[in-house]
């Protein structure tokens, strides 16, 4: 079938003779593939590159996003470090996330009967506050001599001096805060753990202090993005939170904006991983809030959803209504 376009005006219409140098049609469908590729990615909230046409050059490549003011130390991978504690024999664990469909889930009217049954509760020990460590210090029990991603932010918020190194008085600080806090492996290591347990006391007497949430009439969902903290404000009040959240990696960012919870499905499943997204309530195509039956301190983010701990889902669920907007705002660190 022969390619057709828009009728353009004779007047604006540029003469054929003074064209560069015309593509063959397989290069135009390969770059109407790419076009329309970056498009779809762009709606994923994907970050990728856009691929060139066929015979162009090398671009300039995609932008280096600034650092985010909790990002940890670069001299840490946070992508290397594993959970301090393995699992118990033969716990089951669901995916931990699901990606962002892009396109709104088919929406329906769930029937009381359905909304009556509560989504299955996680298994004994999976809210823990389990801290990740290098991959050698799994089961460690002795004081961590490694500086982790975050060493500096704990030792701010301790009162420490911020090198960034770790000596024997900043482990025995972080473990007793650790300790204290019922964050485990108690060994020191300043990981994502410690220092989102940390973000969540800090903001604990007022989340909204740098007013980024619109304060207005009726409940509003804020999630800081940049705290990976969320909390429900009724005026200027606090009915809900604030709570540890985890959003999208990258590649798979949380969008940013004002939007309405438009559908709610408390035993929602995700037809694309084949997985459970208890108390999901969305509000922006595929993204929504719905808790995961893992650590929310996890190194990885989501796939654009706003993840909670069960607890935490569940409670929400009854704090917001269909139509109650959500603002989001700042990027997770790292992402």
């Amino acid at each position: 079938m022969s390619e057709r376009h828009p009728r353009t005006s004779r007047r604006t219409r540029p003469e054929r003779r003074t064209r560069p140098e015309r593509r063959t049609r397989p290069e135009r469908r390969a770059l109407h593939l790419a076009l329309s590729l970056a498009a779809a990615l762009t709606l994923c909230g994907a970050a990728y590159p856009v691929p060139p046409h066929p015979g162009a050059g090398p671009g300039p490549g995609p932008v280096a996003p600034a650092p985010a003011p909790d990002a940890p130390d670069a001299a840490v991978s946070v992508d290397a470090l594993v959970p301090g504690e393995p699992r118990a024999p033969g716990q089951v664990v669901y995916l931990m996330d699901t990606p962002d469909q892009v396109l709104p889930p088919l929406v329906y009217e769930p029937t009381a009967a359905e909304d009556a049954l509560e989504p299955a509760a996680p298994a004994a020990g999976v809210e823990r506050l389990i801290e990740y460590v290098p991959g050698n210090e799994v089961g460690a029990a002795a004081c961590s001599r490694r500086a982790g991603p975050y060493q500096r932010q704990v030792e701010r918020w301790l009162k420490l001096t911020a090198d960034g190194k770790q000596s024997a008085a900043d482990c025995a600080a972080i473990r007793g805060f650790q300790t204290a806090h019922g964050i485990r492996p108690n060994t020191g290591f300043a990981g994502p753990a410690t220092w989102g347990t940390m973000r969540l006391l800090a903001a604990r007497a007022n989340p909204n202090a740098a007013g980024r949430c619109p304060v207005r009439k009726g409940r509003i969902a804020c999630v800081d993005l940049d705290r990976q903290i969320m909390w429900v404000q009724n005026g200027g009040k606090v009915s809900f939170g604030p709570v540890a959240v985890r959003s999208g990696r990258p590649g798979y960012a949380t969008r940013t904006g004002t939007y309405p919870v438009y559908w709610r499905h408390k035993n929602h499943w995700s037809t694309i991983y084949n997985a459970p997204m208890p108390y999901a309530q969305f509000f922006s195509g595929g993204q929504a809030f719905h808790a995961i039956y893992d650590n929310i301190y996890s190194t990885v983010g989501s796939r654009g959803c706003v993840n909670l701990t069960y607890s935490d889902a569940r409670r929400l669920w009854g704090a917001l209504r269909k139509g109650d907007p959500v603002h989001l705002w700042g990027r997770r660190p790292g992402a």
